[in-house]
């Protein structure tokens, strides 16, 4: 099999929508776990649970929209491929690995730290802010990561 432009492209759109999507699933469910717990105890804390639940599940959007970036650079929703040189195809690949790392490791990250924040409003219901603002701090770089694979891939060539 040969190694082409066109397949490094396409390799960096599924590791960025399949390793964050990976980290998210992963994130989300752990929090879930949590959240199931606690609404066993207080059903009507399932708002302040559901926000908590889904914050890890950014990464695999960021995964995403990169994918559908590079599908959208390299033309392939015009009906065909346009040719990439490996070097081209090397850029947009590499150009997809903030996404994928980052978005891999820092959902799960934030899958526990949002399980942490739902025992906190299982236990101190006022205290939900505070939970999803230490839960969004993980999120930070996760944006970070979304934005220079965008740079990357959008102005690569």
């Amino acid at each position: 099999m040969q190694i082409t432009g066109q397949s490094l492209a396409i390799l960096g759109a599924a590791l960025a929508a399949l390793l964050a999507g990976i980290g998210s699933a992963k994130g989300v469910g752990q929090a879930g776990e949590a959240a199931t717990g606690v609404m066993a105890e207080d059903p009507s804390s399932f708002g302040k649970l559901l926000v908590l639940q889904a914050l890890p599940g950014t990464q695999g959007i960021y995964g995403l929209l990169v994918a559908f970036l590079v599908l959208v650079k390299t033309e392939v929703f015009a009906g065909g491929m346009m040719a990439l040189t490996i070097e081209q195809g090397l850029l947009i690949l590499f150009g997809c690995l903030p996404v994928a790392i980052v978005g891999l490791f820092s959902a799960i990250l934030q899958g526990r730290v949002a399980s942490a924040a739902i025992g906190l409003v299982g236990r101190r219901p006022e205290q939900a802010g505070k939970g999803i603002l230490m839960t969004t701090m993980v999120e930070t770089y996760a944006v970070f990561a979304l934005l220079i694979s965008i740079m990357f891939v959008m102005f690569s060539f």
